[in-house]
């Protein structure tokens, strides 16, 4: 009798084992996928982790449907990351098994398949039982596995939609969705063989008397380019010149014009040659070769330069080297917003090895960059991604890069597993032997601190590329101008003055505030109601430009109201202010300036975030408005001014990390100015100017921060010092879970003593009908880890048995930050 113990991508605490042939058995290996049925009806794709000839002793194993691959599409790496994940954040293999995967790998009988309307399909490629689901098809908008199964008059079908999938003739029900079509603006340059004068000026005689039209369009080219300076678009092009496309298009049939897109689909390299790396300056220079002696004797380095300073520089280089010696590179960044900037920079650079990974692609797009990994493809040389890279298929990787490390989004909060990017590419980079690098202006406590106790190597780029000065920061006292009447809506003076002089010098503004919306408070002037939401207990916040009330927590809406819910009076008031609200104000401000938004609203789209991007690199854009992701090591080279609103709701957040994470989001956004020759400003509006942090970050003071932030953690028992693991209990039930909290609580204090914090109910305690309350458990640095984790999963254990408590969901979070 053969064996195989499966995967399944639900949550289980353990492996299932089902029954092979000897004929299976020599096929099979282990990451290969193969069709299970499980429970009663259900039918799911497992991974293969093990082949055997023992017998599950509890149950009968069942005999598998179907293997899915010829060759394993997990590597034996992946799954002792799969095994450690699953270990060290408490969850199961399954749930990091469906966050790994690529949805389209993982066929389920709830599944829904439809055609394929961009493709064109020889039906006579298909076989019978393809061509029968095909023609269902063209009757039905949609097919589930059973109904398909019904269809075929047998068990089995995948292997069928597997084959019809990679025809291209069926999709699966993850793209149903893709509504997003980008569009695409067509610019125009002269040809560059047209870059003298002496040619320029023949080009001109050499065009016929009949051809004053396209003379009059090349002139006009010239016009708006000097004009403007910016690239130009065929549309502006077009109506200056008065003329039609056709015009435009014989002049680049002719090769006098050349014309380009700027927003195309999938990353694809259609450049020219690479073009070389830059010089790296002395402060570079030193840093790279400090960091390959470092890496020497250590195998995390992490490099601490202010902002501007070149960072991405000295990564290529390394890169460069990891790839001469035929090894892959991965180069996690924490937003998709940078990774649309960075993109293209290393096309420069790598051509067509740089592949791209993260949640904006679709299924399609997925597998293909996971199947170019797997295989160690030429175009997977480079793989750039946000946190889910980590569980690529690497075969050879040398080098892993995490950028920004710093930043909170590496941290995966919902569903499970909830998994630390930077922390899982370190032990990652120990599977390969490989060396990782971790960079950041502004770097967390825990990493700065693992420097400083040698188990980290610490590299330092103290000034910025070419010499440029550090912003200017100023401090802008908001009582102060309330008093003295000197504020314009949420804008001071001082602000203004700045803004006008910035734009009339020709540079960009940049404007930070840390909500969206328009505004987090609707209130009644005569009874003081304000609506909230019914899921969660939170205010709705009002969305002017759709005139709707949302609710940030669980996308509740509702039509913005006329009168007062409550009293019925029509005096209604707005209480705070988010990006809407300043994007209006700004508009008034300063009308014959463009002004866009940038936050989760206007980045919707696949390509949301390109789109403003380019706007703003064009200089499309004169004052942008934004939330934190303006934050993350975004390259803007034109912003002079950036305008922090109120830098006091993030210095008040009830969470240990408040001040630090207040220090980076200001620090790192304030790194957004005067990149180039001229010295940028920054200014930060506040209430309390003279509190700690706003003085640290005015002074560029990283040091004075860590060192009192580390002080504080050292007194309070905080991370660094300590580990966390935060347990949150959910039910619809009120006093289920003030009852299954206080048990639990009880449970561990015996175990943990002091070490227990709560329950307690978070400052948002209901969130989609479901009251939240968490117990935090800190562990001090003697305490064995494991041991901790393994009592805790007891209490658990005992805590599902009992009946009363079977209801409510418990979620560990390890390492809560």
């Amino acid at each position: 009798m053969h064996f195989i113990d499966v995967i399944l991508p639900i949550p289980l605490e353990k492996r299932f084992t089902y029954n092979i042939t000897q004929a299976e058995s020599e096929f099979l290996q282990v990451g290969m996928r193969v069709s299970i049925p499980f429970g009663k009806t259900k039918i799911y794709t497992g991974i293969v982790a093990n082949i055997h000839q023992t017998a599950p002793l509890v149950y009968d194993a069942k005999e598998i449907h179907q293997i899915l691959d010829e060759a394993p599409i997990v590597t034996q790496q992946q799954l002792r990351l799969w095994q450690w994940i699953a270990k060290y954040y408490m969850c199961t293999e399954g749930e990091v098994m469906r966050a790994a995967l690529p949805n389209a790998f993982l066929l389920e009988s709830e599944t829904i398949i439809s055609l394929n309307k961009t493709s064109v399909i020889n039906e006579e490629d298909l076989k019978d039982d393809e061509f029968l689901i095909y023609e269902a098809l063209q009757h039905q908008s949609s097919l589930k596995i059973q109904d398909i199964s019904n269809i075929l008059d047998k068990k089995n079908v995948l292997p069928v939609v597997k084959r019809l999938v990679e025809k291209e003739a069926v999709i699966l029900n993850e793209e149903i969705y893709e509504k997003y079509k980008p569009k695409y603006v067509r610019y125009v340059k002269l040809s560059s063989k047209y870059a003298s004068e002496a040619e320029l000026n023949s080009l001109l005689g050499n065009l016929n008397k009949n051809a004053t039209k396209q003379k009059e369009v090349i002139l006009n080219l010239f016009t708006i380019s000097a004009r403007t300076k910016k690239p130009v678009k065929v549309s502006e092009l077009i109506e200056v010149s008065k003329t039609t496309s056709s015009t435009i298009k014989a002049l680049v049939d002719k090769n006098i014009l050349e014309e380009y897109h700027i927003q195309t689909d999938r990353v694809q390299y259609n450049g020219e040659e690479n073009s070389e790396s830059k010089q790296l300056n002395q402060y570079q220079t030193e840093a790279l070769q400090q960091i390959k002696n470092q890496f020497e004797n250590q195998n995390v380095v992490l490099l601490h330069g202010v902002t501007s300073s070149g960072k991405t520089e000295v990564y290529v280089k390394l890169i460069e080297d990891v790839i001469a010696e035929g090894k892959q590179a991965l180069y996690l960044l924490p937003e998709i917003a940078l990774t649309t900037q960075l993109v293209s920079r290393l096309q420069d650079y790598f051509g067509e090895q740089v592949a791209v990974f993260h949640s904006k692609y679709s299924a399609h797009e997925r597998v293909e960059v996971y199947n170019n990994v797997l295989h160690n493809s030429a175009k997977a040389k480079i793989i750039l991604g946000a946190r889910s890279s980590i569980f690529l298929p690497f075969d050879n990787l040398g080098l892993i890069i995490v950028d920004e490390e710093h930043e909170q989004s590496f941290k995966q909060f919902d569903p499970a597993p909830r998994y630390h990017a930077r922390d899982s590419a370190v032990v990652l980079a120990s599977f390969f032997k490989a060396k990782i690098l971790l960079g950041s202006a502004t770097p967390s406590l825990e990493s700065y601190h693992n420097a400083q106790e040698k188990k980290y190597g610490l590299v330092e780029i103290t000034r910025r590329y070419n010499n440029v000065q550090m912003p200017d920061i100023e401090l802008v006292d908001l009582k102060d101008k309330y008093k003295k009447k000197r504020m314009k809506g949420h804008f001071s003076d001082r602000l203004i003055e700045e803004i006008t002089e910035t734009l009339k010098e020709g540079y960009q503004v940049i404007l930070f505030q840390n909500r969206r919306g328009y505004s987090p408070i609707v209130e009644c002037t005569t009874c003081g109601h304000s609506p909230q939401c019914p899921n969660c207990d939170v205010s709705l916040t009002y969305h002017q430009y759709r005139k709707q009330l949302r609710c940030h927590y669980c996308g509740y809406v509702i039509a913005m109201q006329q009168k007062c819910m409550a009293c019925g009076t029509p005096d209604l008031d707005t209480v705070g202010f988010g990006t809407e609200q300043i994007e209006a104000e700004v508009k008034e401000l300063f009308p014959d300036f463009k002004v866009a938004r940038m936050d989760l609203d206007t980045t919707r789209g696949k390509f949301g975030y390109e789109k403003i991007i380019t706007a703003l690199e064009q200089q499309e854009i004169d004052i942008l408005v934004g939330t934190q992701m303006l934050t993350k090591g975004l390259d803007f080279r034109n912003v002079k001014l950036v305008g922090i609103m109120n830098a006091d709701n993030m210095l008040n957040f009830p969470d240990f990390r408040a001040h630090e994470r207040s220090f980076q989001l200001m620090l790192q956004v304030s790194g957004r100015a005067g990149r180039t020759e001229k010295r940028g400003k920054v200014l930060i509006q506040t209430y309390n100017p003279y509190h700690k942090i706003l003085q640290q970050v005015s002074t560029n003071d990283y040091v004075g921060m860590f060192k009192e932030q580390l002080e504080e953690r050292y007194n309070y028992k905080y991370p660094p010092f300590y580990r966390l693991i935060k347990i949150t209990l959910k039910h619809r039930d009120y006093n289920k879970v003030n009852l299954a909290a206080d048990w639990l609580a009880k449970a561990l204090v015996q175990l943990f003593k002091n070490n227990v914090l709560g329950p307690e109910f978070p400052p948002v305690s209901r969130i989609r009908n479901q009251y939240h309350k968490n117990i935090l458990i800190k562990i001090p640095q003697g305490q064995h880890l494991g041991k901790t984790k393994e009592a805790i999963k007891r209490v658990e254990t005992t805590f599902n048995a009992i009946g009363d408590f079977k209801a409510v969901r418990l979620i560990m979070n390890v390492d809560n930050y």
